[in-house]
């Protein structure tokens, strides 16, 4: 038991396989000796002065713990395992306090890293729950300069220098390793307690127990000082995962927003707010800690950065979120008919929303057309794994994807459809990029290289970092993502290199590296085999396969490369091929948007167009996150051809199922006027131009 004025300190010294001092901790080595004493802090007795040693996993002692404890790897194999050390621990703790006639006691440690940095994290990993008692302590080098202000400061504190600040003759040598420091704290302590300070230990330092959720106001100050970036997360972690990850460290309510991609999607990025600096500056010591088998990389942020993620201004966001302690659970692709009924009805009395319909929020547009997510709250864990277990299971017509979410990513899907986009990581052009026109190159010689089997999740910074060092070899514009006929990656990327002995060495240094948890392979090719794919051919053992909408006549003209406008990279892949006009409606239109060389423009009816992917490089990602209002300002003042060039009214069709091509819309249309001629009067919209238009799935018709 403890209490908020205990009569009983137990004095507590630990050490582990690595590193001592101020590091302890930082190494994810495990505990391997524990010593503890009781002090009655009214009759300044003691009790019985104990020392276990703890059977590590990793019984791989560093060449600092050999040396300062005197520990070796056969003398660890004979010990208990650290559930068992702990058992034992609150059992002689209990029968200390019963000899000195005590009940509760309160842990009094040699400052922050024992219990913060070492037992938390490791009893969370290896999932042993601990008793009441570790969650609040005294810090004694915090204490001793309370009663001591003109002691040195905290953080320069060792219970060597507070002995020597007391003048107590210890020496250091003439007890075992963990003994005279437990002894050496106590007489600090009895000096504390002398009739000359009579200090009282009054406010203990507290661990929280659970990781605490709620809203965050964009209006609210958050210092930057209390503030990290993680990065490297599984994208399936939630925010009681990286609650998990810095067990020990108080995060501040609602301190956990995932980051999201361009796309909506989590992208292994995370920014925590913790209480204070101090627990800030904590967590920066478990950089490249590991969660699972992944390592984590910690860095500072500012508060700037975690409001734009995790604040909002919608009072009905902040509305739904005030319901604290609830776990959320994002729906995704739901029909754009389904109401709160239908809602309630698929997930089922197994799982009940908090507070039935209101424990529902349903992502809108501006103009309030439905987006197809959702948001929903249940009261607890187990209702939450019983909602998990319908992933993917059919509403209406549709299957529905359920994920953990957080009050964070509630407010950036808020804020992503009700705004402008969020940038997470990359940042904002003053002035919108609309690079000039780039052209893919072409030609025999072997200055590429052909990415295979990349993670279908994997973007370009992903790309970038599979490269390494060969980043700074890419031309400029030259990352080119391989897009599938919905326009989503297939998994293939080309990338051009500066010449053709470097594509030959990052082949050679990157085939079969693994990137997140798939080997990709990479081979050299030249710009021409490249093209092929871009425009929608196959290259494999078999040779080179024209692509399917080009007609064999025509392909023997192909070897002209491919011209993409900025526009095209404005919006992604998905504009067709330009029209074929009469000579007198050529000479009134402007001039039409080459994707594809004249020569073969001719299209197969028979088969879904394919588009060449855009070349992107981290030059120009920055277009992602212009707003749309600058972006349309600066293309009208562009000197390219614009996107849509014919003249005619638009029709805009919205609610097409996923699966509609061409033929359907051209029968759809059957009767109607639609320039039979100009099949690129129909054009599909990517997820990029969505999310700029703010409109679901559609075509757009001339």
């Amino acid at each position: 038991m403890t209490a908020s004025h205990s009569d009983s300190l137990v004095v507590l010294f630990g050490a582990t396989a690595g590193a001592y001092g101020a590091k302890l901790g930082s190494d994810e080595r495990e505990l391997i000796l524990l010593v503890w004493q009781v002090v009655d802090l009214q009759s300044k007795q003691v009790g019985t002065l104990h020392k276990s040693l703890v059977k590590a996993d990793n019984l791989d002692l560093s060449d600092q713990c050999r040396e300062v404890s005197g520990l070796t790897p056969e003398g660890l194999g004979k010990a208990e395992p650290l559930d068992r050390v702990l058992q034992q621990f609150s059992q002689l703790v209990s029968s200390d306090l019963k000899v000195l006639g005590r009940s509760s006691y309160t842990l009094c440690s040699d400052g922050q890293l024992l219990i913060r940095q070492v037992l938390q994290p490791e009893t969370s990993k290896k999932n042993i729950l601990l008793s009441d008692c570790f969650y609040s302590f005294y810090d004694l080098r915090k204490e001793f300069h309370t009663c001591y202000p003109s002691s040195a400061a905290v953080k320069d504190q060792t219970i060597k220098t507070m002995a020597e600040y007391l003048g107590l003759g210890t020496d250091e040598t003439e007890e075992d390793f963990g003994v005279w420091q437990v002894k050496t704290m106590v007489a600090i302590i009895f000096s504390m307690l002398s009739e000359g300070c009579n200090y009282i230990f009054t406010e203990p330092e507290t661990v929280k127990y659970k990781y605490e959720t709620g809203p965050c106001s964009k209006s609210e100050t958050v210092d930057s000082e209390t503030v990290i970036r993680a990065r490297g997360l599984p994208w399936q972690s939630s925010d009681q995962d990286i609650a998990r990850f810095f067990k020990g460290l108080n995060i501040a309510k609602g301190g956990v927003a995932l980051c999201l991609n361009a796309q909506g999607r989590r992208n292994g990025e995370a920014l925590v707010r913790f209480v204070d600096s101090e627990q800030r500056d904590l967590a920066l010591e478990r950089h490249k800690h590991h969660m699972g088998s992944r390592y984590i990389e910690v860095y500072k942020a500012t508060g700037e950065e975690f409001l734009k993620i995790a604040g909002g201004t919608s009072n009905e966001v902040a509305q739904f979120l005030s319901k604290e302690n609830q776990v959320i659970i994002r729906m995704r692709g739901l029909p754009f008919t389904a109401t709160q009924e239908d809602v309630l009805g698929f997930l089922g009395p197994e799982c009940p929303v908090t507070g039935g319909k209101e424990g529902l929020l349903f992502v809108k547009y501006p103009d309030g057309r439905p987006t197809g997510d959702a948001f929903v709250l249940f009261s607890c864990e187990e209702y939450a794994q019983n909602a998990l277990k319908k992933h993917k299971e059919i509403l209406g017509k549709r299957y529905i994807e359920l994920f953990r979410s957080t009050a964070a990513e509630v407010q950036q899907v808020l804020n992503r459809y009700m705004s402008t986009p969020l940038i997470p990581t990359l940042p904002t052009p003053i002035i919108p990029v609309i690079p000039p026109p780039y052209t893919i190159a072409t030609g025999s010689i072997r200055d590429c290289v052909r990415l295979r089997g990349l993670p279908y999740t994997a973007g370009i910074d992903d790309i970038l970092e599979f490269m390494g060092d060969a980043t700074g070899d890419i031309k400029p514009h030259g990352v080119h993502m391989v897009l599938n006929q919905q326009g989503r990656p297939s998994g293939d990327a080309f990338i051009q290199m500066k010449s053709a002995d470097k594509a030959f060495l990052v082949a050679q240094k990157c085939h079969k590296k693994m990137m997140k948890d798939r080997y990709v392979e990479v081979f050299q090719c030249s710009g021409e085999e490249m093209n092929f794919v871009l425009m929608g051919g196959t290259l494999n053992r078999s040779g080179l396969s024209p692509p399917p909408c080009l007609s064999p006549p025509a392909y023997a003209a192909f070897q002209t490369a491919a011209v993409i406008p900025a526009e095209a990279a404005l919006y992604q892949p998905q504009a067709l091929l330009p029209a074929t006009r009469t000579p007198q409606a050529s000479a009134a239109a402007p001039p039409a948007v080459t994707y594809y060389p004249a020569q073969a423009a001719q299209l197969y009816m028979n088969y879904t167009a394919y588009y060449p992917s855009p070349p992107v490089s981290p030059t120009t990602v920055g277009y992602i996150t212009a707003p749309p209002g600058a972006v349309a300002a600066a293309a009208a003042t562009a000197t390219h051809t614009p996107l849509l060039p014919q003249p005619g009214a638009l029709v805009r069709m919205q609610g097409l199922p996923y699966n509609t091509g061409m033929k359907e819309i051209l029968s759809f249309f059957q009767g109607y006027q639609y320039a039979p001629d100009d099949y690129n009067g129909l054009i599909q919209l990517s997820d990029q131009a969505r999310s700029v238009l703010q409109a679901p799935k559609e075509w757009v018709c001339l």
